[in-house]
């Protein structure tokens, strides 16, 4: 189902138009000039209403956060999060996410982060999961050499074929968790499906790929 649009959509985000990259273009070749200063660069890939980014983005003053998020309609709920609390080190990219196959740059991420993304069930449809090797050769070039994706899913189905995925890829693998919320992992920064997910008692599967 379509999600209906909220009321003074438009307004809300002119109100937020300073957080918002409203030309993707001008920065095709150097990602990193979305923001003035060379601070480390780190991309979130659907950031939903954005609470993961928000605490992420306040714990790490001196990194800069791109918030990736099509549906507008979430992602005004994510910007006014970041403008209400005063953060200068995130922007929002509020188209698909594949708009970044045209990135040509030298100026690179550090990490990127992929949360709970679509699962999509269907064999048929596994080209389309943001960890399939497609996904895979876009992340790399965006990130720098040695640059890191750090996933979160409460799909084991799909969480299995991401370690699979990362490994025919020759990614190396660290923190693996079956169990995120269980696990010795410190400094886990929850988003709002993960909180919804754990009190509910399911597992939260987690990693780090590391592109060598």
């Amino acid at each position: 189902m379509r999600m209906r649009k909220k009321k003074h959509l438009d307004e809300r985000l002119q109100a937020c138009s300073d957080l918002i990259i409203q030309d993707i273009a001008q920065y095709m070749g150097d990602i990193k000039s979305v923001f003035e200063d060379d601070a480390p660069l780190h991309m979130e890939i659907g950031c939903g209403k954005g609470r993961f980014i928000l605490e992420t983005a306040k714990a790490n003053p001196g990194i800069n956060f791109i918030a990736v998020e099509k549906n507008l309609n979430v992602a005004v709920l994510a910007a006014e999060k970041i403008k209400n609390a005063n953060l200068t080190n995130v922007r929002f990219l509020t188209e698909d996410v594949n708009v970044l196959r045209q990135f040509e740059t030298d100026s690179r991420l550090d990490v990127i982060y992929i949360n709970f993304c679509d699962p999509w069930h269907k064999h048929s449809y596994r080209r389309r999961r943001l960890t399939h090797e497609i996904h895979l050769a876009l992340w790399q070039k965006l990130l720098k050499a040695n640059g890191e994706i750090h996933f979160k899913t409460d799909n084991k189905m799909l969480f299995e074929f991401s370690l699979n995925s990362f490994s025919d890829y020759g990614m190396r693998l660290r923190n693996i968790t079956f169990d995120l919320h269980n696990s010795d992992f410190k400094n886990n920064v929850m988003t709002e499906y993960e909180q919804l997910f754990s009190e509910k008692g399911q597992p939260i599967y987690r990693c780090e790929a590391i592109y060598r």
